[in-house]
């Protein structure tokens, strides 16, 4: 994974998760792998942003749009660094499209992007 990745972010490391959700940390790793959660590497620290993690659970559409853009051909670091960019066709970036309950316009917004 790419080192420092969307540094004016917060992030979430997997001992704060563990504690958050109240899951063991293979629990929390199998969030990230199922794709209910996307993490990067900051600073040689795996971390999943913190916009990621809303009422104490991963962002419910999140998983979807991250399978949307992986089928795409994004990285995860790639899917993480387009939800955290401000996107012109939303006007802000995608994870506060999804954080606001417009799934449907952030995923209007993927239909373009494969490559």
């Amino acid at each position: 994974m790419a080192e420092n990745i969307a540094r004016n972010t917060t992030y979430y490391t997997i001992p704060e998760l563990v504690e958050l959700f109240d899951l063991t940390p293979g629990k929390v790793r199998r969030l990230i792998e199922d794709h209910h959660l996307a993490a990067v590497r900051v600073d040689g620290v795996l971390s999943v942003p913190t916009e990621f993690v809303q009422h104490n659970e991963p962002l419910v559409p999140l998983r979807g749009t991250l399978l949307v853009l992986l089928d795409a051909g994004f990285s995860d670091d790639e899917a993480v660094d387009w939800l955290l960019t401000e996107n012109d066709e939303l006007g802000e970036r995608p994870v506060d499209s999804l954080i606001s309950g417009r799934k449907s316009a952030v995923r209007r917004a993927t239909q373009s992007l494969a490559f």
